[in-house]
């Protein structure tokens, strides 16, 4: 899937988030910014432990924060842990938002162009693929009303079932 929305081109892509060249990646993070399984344990173990030591200096941070590290040994320039959830407790539709809407302000500050995003809040976070794929488009419609400097979002799923809940919350939030 492609959509351009004002300015700004989505994309869906099925594969693994860390082996992208973009800007930024974003992490699916934790408030206390350690990074143990899922997305943050792939980034870690690709780009190096000096991204999470990175991103634990800037914390801890409140859920739906976000803050931006290196991107150590990974394509991507940088890391925006994106905190949709407390350490052990579960992600909300509404702190998923607030932490997609903070990661791209924060991209924008950087003057990135390009970001992509996993499934936050979904598996260990305890929201369903769709209900986080709702969270993220909603956080990028929102973005996407601005004129910032991000112009490529990419939504990125390991299956095709959560690209398939990107689609279908597009045309939800659109509506």
């Amino acid at each position: 899937m492609e959509r351009k929305l004002g300015d700004v081109l989505v994309r869906t892509y099925i594969g693994d988030i860390t082996e992208l060249a973009v800007d930024a990646i974003a992490n699916a993070a934790n408030s206390d910014l350690w990074m143990g399984s899922g997305v943050a344990g792939a980034i870690k173990a690709k780009g190096g432990i000096e991204i999470e030591k990175e991103a634990i200096s800037l914390g801890p941070i409140r859920p739906g924060e976000s803050v931006i590290t290196t991107g150590g040994n990974l394509p991507a320039k940088y890391v925006i842990h994106c905190a949709g959830m407390p350490p052990g407790g579960k992600a909300t539709h509404w702190k998923v938002v607030s932490s997609v809407q903070n990661a791209l302000k924060i991209a924008s500050q950087h003057n990135l162009r390009s970001v992509a995003f996993p499934a936050i809040g979904a598996g260990v976070g305890g929201l369903s693929e769709y209900d986080s794929a709702k969270a993220i488009v909603t956080g990028v419609c929102h973005y996407a009303r601005s004129s910032q400097s991000v112009k490529e979002i990419t939504l990125v799923g390991l299956n095709k079932s959560v690209c398939d809940c990107y689609c279908k919350s597009f045309d939800e939030v659109q509506e």
